[in-house]
This record gives C-alpha cells, structure tokens and sequence, in this order.
C-alpha cells in the first residue's frame, strides 16, 4: 500500500473511495467521465472529498479528490471546481440529509433500466432483492440535469434515514450509506438485484415474489450481518494490490 502524500488529510478515506471507482469502472457502473462519489469530511456533512471534475473513473487516484464545501458557491470557481451537477447533487444531499455520510450516483446499466420503466419498483425476488424491501425510494419527478435545485428536491425525498437507495426515474440511481464500504456494498446489491429482476422479466415467464413477511425478514437479517460491507471492500483492495494498481497513491 502506498504512504500517505504529504499535506493530504483524510487519507484512508481517500483510498477506500478511489478503489470504489476503480471497481465501479470494472464492473461497468460508470458512464465515462461521468457520475459522481462523495464522503463527508466534518460533523455536518458539508464538506466532502469528491471526484475531480471529468476524470474517468479507471484513472483516480486518493490523492486527486477534491474537497468540495456544500454551503460555498464559491467553490464552483478555479482550477479544481467540481462539476456542476455534482455539486447540485451532492451538495444537495449532504446539505439535506445529515445522515448521507457517503452519496454515490452512477448511471449502472440494470437500476438505469428499471428507472427507465413506468413501474421502477423492485420485487422482493431474489435474496438481493429482499435486502432492499421497504428500503428505497422511488423518484418519479425528473427535472432535468441536477443542478442545485434538482439536489435540494432530491434530498427530500431521502429524509428517512431507512431509505438509502434512491431510484432516480428516467436518470440513475443514488445510493447513501456511512462509509464508502457500506455505500458501495449497497450500490453492488443494489444493481445485481436490478440484474436478476431485469433477466427475469426477459423471459416473460410469472415471477415467483416472496411473501412481504418473508422480505422483511430477510432485510433485517442482512442489516445485521457482520461486516460485510468492510470486507468486501478490503478484498477488492486486496485485488488491486495485487495487481499493483495505483489506485492508492
């Protein structure tokens, strides 16, 4: 693991983040020099590390993420300003919502389908599937780009701190969490489940739904499951030491 760059605080928090979007990139959760991660820095969430501006997810690095302040405009100027829609979104969420430590929007291939349909809910169909039951929103109101306005909707909509996956209608999805591992193990689940429903559908044949009772259980059960979340991220670092990436420096 590379040593921390001189002048660079929150370092580890860097490097969790960077190797959340080199595995987002791998697994094709990404949409060029698009989409946007953030992890809020002080108490209130304000302040937050984020991706620069146009930079594709394969190439970051901890030590290019920008600090970004929710309550300053002002850091839309110079040289390392964020994207705009990024800081609408983002500044949005973590100005709204407290508890939205970590906010990741992509545009995955299968929760952008099921946004894409009249009906975006998810069926509780598969294990996955159960692990958001009762646990995500439904945005059925697109405003176009997301800029500030457009985060400040979308905040309102995440106010109860159980619903921490937003289906964003005709865009994407976003995802809340308090680490960058339990926000990206959520984003993982979240689009693998989207993948078995959207096969599922393709066959035409009748959906085998489980019992709302059941799905409930089933969420409870992996809300509680032991560190999950930490250890998957751990191993897809591990994997990209392995292969000597630079995503850490």
């Amino acid at each position: 693991m590379a040593e921390k760059i001189a002048n660079l605080e929150h370092w580890q928090e860097r490097i969790d983040l960077a190797a959340a979007f080199r595995w987002a990139e791998r697994l094709n959760m990404h949409e060029g020099v698009a989409n946007h991660f953030s992890l809020a820095i002080n108490d209130d969430g304000t302040k937050f590390l984020m991706n620069p501006n146009q930079m594709h997810f394969k190439r970051i690095k901890a030590s290019d993420m920008i600090v970004v302040d929710a309550k300053d405009p002002e850091t839309l100027v110079g040289p390392h300003a964020p994207d705009p829609t990024a800081w609408g979104l983002h500044g949005g969420i973590h100005r709204g919502c407290s508890h939205a430590r970590c906010v990741m929007h992509v545009h995955s291939p299968y929760t952008t389908v099921l946004a894409s349909l009249s009906d975006s809910r998810l069926p509780p169909i598969d294990q996955n599937a159960c692990t958001f039951f009762n646990r995500y929103v439904i945005d059925e109101n697109y405003g176009g780009l997301a800029f500030e306005d457009e985060g400040e909707r979308c905040a309102a909509l995440l106010q109860d701190p159980k619903h921490k996956v937003m289906v964003m209608g005709n865009h994407g999805v976003l995802v809340i969490g308090e680490t960058v591992a339990d926000t990206f193990n959520r984003l993982y689940y979240f689009e693998r489940a989207c993948m078995t429903y959207i096969l599922a559908l393709q066959t035409g044949r009748p959906l085998r739904v489980l019992p709302d009772d059941i799905a409930e259980k089933t969420a409870s059960e992996l809300e509680s499951y032991p560190e999950q979340d930490v250890r998957h991220l751990s191993e897809l670092k591990a994997i990209l030491d392995d292969e000597n990436s630079n995503y850490a420096t």
